[in-house]
């Protein structure tokens, strides 16, 4: 009876003896919670540090980006500018080349302008020289003189006017007529002639003094 008694017993001290080292082997095996936090918590900082990379990797890029932008379009802003530059430079040049040679064919014109008036004033100091000729000699004058005037031609009006350098050339100095001629013109030898405002040709004149 006794040794029944014994052998139960050892049989439930040997399970309990059991279920305590199951419990110890799951204790032993099974990861504490601190290492648990520890190792997430190293994940997350590598994760961190990993995506702080690729961010300030992006940001090199895009700021390399934005500087080649920058560079290429000011290299654009430059490009146009020069050509803008040139554009209006050859214009320039093209319209003062025109107006150069406009100039020049006007100016040689002016003799034939010159010699026409000198015709028109002999004839009309001789009596009864009115005749079909005259006309047309009057009318081709006047047909030169206009088409010369829609270029930019003007005579000058000086008769009369204070001698001025900047449009008159004295020839000779006479005494004045009257004492309110003095330092002014009283004699026309050549007209002078302005093209657009600009002088081509000055008033040769004779000053009263």
């Amino acid at each position: 009876m006794e040794d029944k008694n014994n052998q139960q017993e050892d049989i439930i001290t040997n399970g309990t003896e059991e279920r305590v080292n199951e419990q110890e082997f799951d204790i032993a095996s099974d990861p504490a919670p601190e290492s648990h936090g520890k190792i997430s918590d190293e994940n997350t900082e590598h994760k961190k540090e990993k995506n702080s990379k690729s961010r300030h990797h992006k940001d090199d890029k895009t700021e390399e980006l934005e500087q080649e932008i920058e560079k290429l379009n000011d290299k654009y802003l430059r490009l146009y500018s020069e050509f803008d530059n040139y554009r209006k430079r050859s214009l320039k040049e093209k319209i003062d080349l025109t107006k150069s040679a406009t100039a020049d064919l006007i100016i040689s014109l002016l003799p034939v302008l010159d010699d026409f008036e000198r015709a028109i004033n002999a004839i009309e100091t001789i009596e009864g020289a009115e005749n079909p000729t005259i006309d047309g000699i009057i009318l081709i004058h006047n047909k030169l003189k206009n088409i010369l005037c829609q270029q930019g031609l003007e005579r000058m009006k000086v008769m009369g006017e204070e001698f001025d350098t900047d449009f008159h050339e004295a020839l000779t100095n006479i005494p004045a007529p009257e004492p309110k001629l003095k330092g002014k013109v009283v004699d026309v030898i050549q007209n002078g002639y302005l093209l657009n405002g600009k002088v081509i040709r000055y008033a040769k004149v004779v000053v009263g003094t």
